[in-house]
């Protein structure tokens, strides 16, 4: 007579884009009856990554509640800071939001680790104490309220001319053309785009009026400037966004983590030290085309979801492991809600001479940052829709078994 399997328990950390999209996917390709899906973030809504300068410069943003979004698909969400995880015991470790309860190890049998990145300061001194970070909503909400209390005239600095310092330099300038914005870069502005896209960038920076002081480095952040290697810049308020850091907790486990402290997987976003646990979107070290690691970004991070979503299904349910490598497409930058860019890449992120620019690059931007959202906000939405039975039984009633 056939036993009955107890669920197989799935845990996804981190409810950005790649979490909640891996979990609305496995929700859409798993039955359950075989297995439990549990998403365990520190906030009860989704936060829209991508636009946080917006939020940062005094729009509004629309809400999207996880019971809400998750109302119906059997993903459980369990609100909550992640403070440890031990990948060898299969257990994380979960403090309850002030006054609701105390800290609870959770146990699991599959662990998607999608706890993501924060912003990096590089340990320049004094940009942790006097620069704001738009990486995440608390962030973005601090740097609103300080700069709905400036007067016009204030002078602000943007630090990076990366995608997001260039949104947030532009946004800020639209917005708010009474302040004297600029942008400090390490390169030239928009080295990273082909000629057409650099050019464009450029036009648009001299239309908003921002200063782009090229070819500089940051070596200290003050109350009321930076200091570059090309001398001083007036900043009473300075927005740092010179790249990401990820969450510290998989370098403190025994997972195998690159330099940068990011998972290393394989090309179905399983660890290769643990695999039990699957890593996706900025926690993850992917090799993509050429064997280039993949940039920390939402268009490297819902495709490793999905990835890893399918490879998980396909191993519990004996089907066909997914093969899709990871490529781009193109760069999506918003340039003010009138103007945008779109630079097309090769498939490891180069730039080609074809770009779109102005009016349509803006609402081409605006259409994918709405369907990314989208489809985190619809979970069951969409493909796959077919729910399979699991039938792989768990490695921890095997062990059970093989010891009785």
């Amino acid at each position: 007579m056939q036993q009955n399997i107890q669920q197989h328990r799935v845990i996804v950390i981190g409810a950005g884009y790649t979490g909640a999209s891996a979990a609305g996917r496995l929700a859409r390709r798993l039955r359950r009856e075989d297995v439990s899906i549990t998403l365990v973030n520190a906030e009860a809504d989704f936060v829209e990554r991508v636009r946080m300068h917006q939020l940062a410069v005094g729009q509004d943003l629309r809400p999207r509640p996880f019971d809400e979004m998750f109302a119906g698909t059997g993903v459980r969400l369990r609100l909550g800071k992640v403070t440890g995880i031990d990948v060898d015991g299969r257990t994380v470790s979960v403090t309850a939001p002030e006054g609701t309860g105390g800290p609870e190890a959770l146990s699991y049998d599959t662990l998607v680790y999608a706890l993501g990145s924060a912003w990096s300061t590089h340990a320049v001194p004094g940009a942790a104490e006097h620069a704001h970070d738009i990486a995440g909503r608390p962030g973005a909400l601090r740097l609103r309220e300080r700069l709905a209390a400036v007067a016009p005239g204030t002078p602000v600095v943007v630090v990076g001319g990366g995608l997001t310092g260039v949104e947030a330099a532009t946004e800020l300038a639209e917005t708010r053309p009474d302040l004297d914005v600029a942008l400090v870069a390490r390169g030239a502005l928009g080295d990273w785009l082909s000629p057409k896209g650099a050019r464009h960038l450029r036009k648009v920076f001299t239309d908003l009026r921002i200063t782009a002081h090229e070819h500089a480095d940051v070596t200290a952040v003050h109350a009321d400037r930076v200091t570059t290697t090309e001398g001083d810049v007036p900043a009473a308020i300075t927005v740092w966004t010179t790249g990401f850091a990820v969450h510290p907790i998989a370098r403190a486990t025994t997972l195998e983590t690159g330099d940068t402290g990011q998972i290393v997987v394989d090309a179905t976003m399983r660890s290769t030290s643990h695999p039990d646990v699957y890593a996706i979107g900025d926690a993850a070290l992917v090799a993509g085309p050429g064997g280039k690691p993949l940039r920390m970004s939402c268009a490297s991070g819902i495709p490793t979801a999905w990835q890893a979503a399918d490879a998980i299904a396909a191993r519990l349910t004996g089907t066909k492991l997914p093969t899709t490598a990871p490529r781009y497409f193109n760069q999506c930058v918003s340039l003010g809600r009138k103007e945008g860019l779109i630079q097309y890449v090769t498939a490891d992120d180069r730039a080609v001479s074809a770009a779109l620019t102005g009016r349509v690059a803006a609402l081409y931007k605006e259409l994918v940052c709405k369907g990314a959202a989208w489809g985190v906000a619809n979970p069951t939405m969409g493909l796959p829709t077919r729910r399979r039975r699991v039938t792989t039984e768990p490695a921890r009633m095997k062990v059970a078994a093989e010891a009785a």
